[in-house]
C-alpha cells in the first residue's frame, strides 16, 4: 500500500524530486486528494501518512535534506467528519456466529480447491490473523501447546513472532488440505497455502489478492455482500473481546488495549438493559 501510495504522490509531483520533498506540493496533492478524488478520509490520511514515513526515512538515510522533509511531517491529515459524507457503509462488516459458520461451509470439500478454502476460511476464522499472515503461513509455524494449537506470527509492525490462536477444526481443515495436496503430487513446499494452476496444486505461494478473490466468492455465494477477509479479524476479535478483552489483545497482536477496545469492543447499545431495574 506504501508503494502505491507513494507512486501516486511521485506522479502528481510530475516524477520532480525536488518538488516531492516540498509541504506545499504535500499540501496540494493533500487538497488535489479531497477536490478531485471520491476517496474516503481515512484513505487520503493513510496516503498521506505513508508519504510522510517514507520521506521520514529518507532523511534518516541521508536522501534528502531535514528541512524539507521535516515540513512535511507537519502537514496535517483532512477531517473525518468533514468528510463523513464519503464514509464507505460497508468498511466494516458485522458477522454473527451463524453467518461465520455459512460462510466457512461453502467451500465444497469434494474438490481439492474447496478443501484448500475451507482450509484458508477455517484459519481466518480461527485465528484473527491478518489475510497477508495467513497466505504467508508455513507448516513450520504451526504448533501444538496444551492440548491446542497455536500459529507464531509476524505481523504488522513486530520485530518478534507472537503467538496466535488456531481452532481444531482449523488446524483439522489444514491437516486435510495438506494430506490431499501431497497425495495429488504437487512440489514440496512448506507453505500452507499455495496457488493452483488450473485443477492442479502447485507450489507457489497463494497471494493476498487471490485470497480476498476466494473469500468474495464464498461470501457472495452465501449472499453475504460486501465481506473481506479483514471481517473474519473483526469476527474474532468481537467475538473474544466479549469474554476477555485482554485476551482479545494478546490474540490480535495489537500492542494497545486501547486499539482492541476501540475497534473491537461492541459499543451499541444492547437491547433490555432496563428489564428488571424495578
Amino acid at each position: 500500500m506504501y508503494t502505491r501510495d507513494c507512486a501516486a504522490y511521485v506522479a502528481f509531483c510530475g516524477y520532480d524530486g525536488v518538488l516531492a520533498v516540498q509541504a506545499e506540493t504535500l499540501r496540494r496533492w493533500r487538497t488535489y486528494l479531497v477536490e478531485d478524488t471520491r476517496l474516503s478520509p481515512h484513505t487520503i490520511n493513510r496516503m498521506l501518512a505513508a508519504v510522510k514515513r517514507v520521506l521520514k526515512e529518507a532523511v534518516v538515510q541521508g536522501i534528502v535534506e531535514r528541512a524539507g522533509a521535516g515540513a512535511c511531517a507537519e502537514v496535517e491529515g483532512v477531517s473525518v467528519t468533514a468528510l463523513r459524507h464519503r464514509l464507505k457503509t460497508t468498511a466494516r462488516v458485522r458477522l454473527t456466529p451463524a453467518q461465520m459458520r455459512q460462510l466457512c461451509e461453502a467451500p465444497d470439500p469434494a474438490t481439492l480447491l474447496g478443501r484448500r478454502d475451507r482450509a484458508l476460511l477455517a484459519t481466518l476464522a480461527g485465528s484473527g490473523c491478518r489475510i497477508s499472515e495467513v497466505v504467508a503461513l508455513t507448516v513450520g509455524q504451526l504448533s501444538a501447546r496444551d492440548g491446542g494449537y497455536v500459529l507464531q506470527v509476524l505481523g504488522k509492525g513486530q520485530a518478534q513472532p507472537r503467538e496466535a490462536p488456531l481452532s481444531q477444526e482449523a488446524y483439522a481443515h489444514l491437516q486435510a488440505w495438506l494430506a490431499q495436496r501431497t497425495a495429488q503430487g504437487a512440489g514440496a513446499t512448506p507453505v500452507i497455502f499455495t496457488a493452483f494452476a488450473g485443477p492442479r496444486p502447485t507450489a507457489r505461494q497463494l497471494t493476498a489478492g487471490a485470497a480476498w478473490c476466494a473469500v468474495r466468492k464464498y461470501a457472495l455465494q452465501c449472499s453475504l455482500a460486501a465481506v473481506k477477509p479483514h471481517d473474519f479479524r473483526r469476527f474474532v476479535g468481537t467475538q473474544l473481546a466479549k469474554r476477555d478483552i485482554r485476551q482479545a489483545q494478546k490474540a490480535l497482536g495489537h500492542k494497545r488495549l486501547e486499539t482492541t477496545a476501540q475497534h473491537y469492543v461492541l459499543d451499541e447499545l444492547q437491547v433490555g438493559l432496563t428489564d428488571g431495574l424495578y
